[in-house]
């Protein structure tokens, strides 16, 4: 009799934790590739880019033709939950990426850099949580370029 107790007040919390995360991620994931429009990319990269391709279920990218002499300016739309996002601005001890708090967009944003390697902009609305990556560009123009593409996905949402 103790077992099945046991086994019911373990099975009850187990579903009630399973219950809980679905509310730190999105209700009905959206389409990545639906939140940005290849125009918008476009005019960000400052070249035409092709149609968004979608890498995994929660993953978009969008790509411009290499030109003669430099690799393609990209950028991707990745979907993630709520812990993705704790962990997006929780410090890396080592500091071989800085975290860097920033203000007007969603309800919390933060850009993770790291130096000489990439910048990437993770946003908070709501349940919704997404990173911005654009590639090809310095870290002071691929930070504007991030921001203003977050911003045309949160109106979106």
């Amino acid at each position: 009799m103790q077992r099945r107790f046991f086994a019911f007040i373990l099975t009850s919390v187990l579903l009630a934790s399973l219950g809980s995360l679905s509310s730190t991620t999105w209700a009905a994931p959206p389409d990545p590739c639906a939140l940005l429009t290849q125009a918008q990319v476009s005019e960000v990269l400052g070249a035409a880019a092709g149609a968004g391709e979608r890498l995994a279920t929660s993953v978009c990218q969008w790509s411009t033709k290499a030109e003669a002499g430099a690799g393609s300016k990209k950028v991707t739309l990745t979907l993630q939950n709520a812990q993705a996002f704790a962990a997006a601005k929780t410090p890396v001890p080592t500091g071989t990426i800085t975290k860097t708090p920033v203000s007007g967009i969603g309800d919390d944003a933060v850009y993770g850099t790291t130096k000489g390697a990439a910048t990437v902009l993770t946003v908070k609305k709501g349940d919704a949580v997404f990173v911005v990556r654009v590639f090809g560009f310095p870290e002071d123009e691929t930070k504007a370029k991030e921001k203003t593409l977050a911003l045309d996905v949160l109106s979106k949402l």
